[in-house]
């Protein structure tokens, strides 16, 4: 998704649906990290990192905390993993569909955590002591657009949210999302249509 246009208008730009991941390279990676192999823990992560990052990125406010909310859901998902692969016997498991469903979580929460306190920084304290504002008016601007988009975003029905983000930012095809979420494919295709056409709304609107 990208939230700059012509002037100050924000505006909506969906990236088409990437491919889909190797399965059988990830079940390979997921099998030497059950038996100790530290390499396969670095690339399972560097496989799927972009995905995890654009995923929570529009929950979280800062670059830090989303990559907070990143690792810890590795390292959730490494737990889950192990414990799936320990019990099966024969079956299949998707390592980067229980990372989806796990970084989705993490960051619903942590934005429910934020909104209810919301800490300042030594930074802001500084600002507002000093009556200093961030250097640049294309900078503030800059910043002004993510952030008119991200609550936008945020304004959005949860299963709205959460397929536009699924779509957009992590650039899953349908059928993904669909099994992702637990809903039909042609769900995640009308929830998301109504989430285009209501975050265009959201943002006009915030931009009058």
């Amino acid at each position: 998704m990208v939230d700059e246009g012509d002037g100050n208008r924000p505006v909506l730009r969906v990236v088409p649906g990437g491919a889909a991941r190797s399965a059988r390279k990830e079940e390979a990676l997921l099998a030497a990290f059950l038996v100790g192999d530290d390499q396969a823990f670095g690339d399972l992560v560097r496989l799927h990192e972009k995905l995890v990052l654009s995923l929570v990125r529009r929950y979280a406010r800062t670059p830090e905390d989303a990559r907070d909310l990143a690792q810890r859901a590795f390292l959730r998902a490494f737990e889950a993993a192990r414990r799936a692969l320990r019990r099966a016997s024969g079956g299949q498991f998707s390592f980067r569909r229980w990372l989806v469903r796990i970084a989705i979580n993490l960051a619903k929460n942590h934005l429910r955590d934020e909104t209810r306190f919301r800490p300042i920084s030594l930074e802001d304290v500084e600002e507002a002591r000093l009556g200093t504002a961030p250097a640049g008016t294309a900078e503030l601007e800059k910043r002004e657009r993510t952030e008119l988009v991200r609550r936008a975003v945020l304004a959005l029905p949860r299963r709205q949210r959460e397929v536009l983000t699924l779509r957009v930012d992590a650039e899953l095809p349908f059928a993904d999302i669909a099994e992702t979420l637990r809903i039909t494919e042609n769900a995640a295709r009308v929830s998301f249509h109504h989430a285009v056409q209501g975050l265009k709304r959201l943002i006009e609107e915030g931009s009058a």
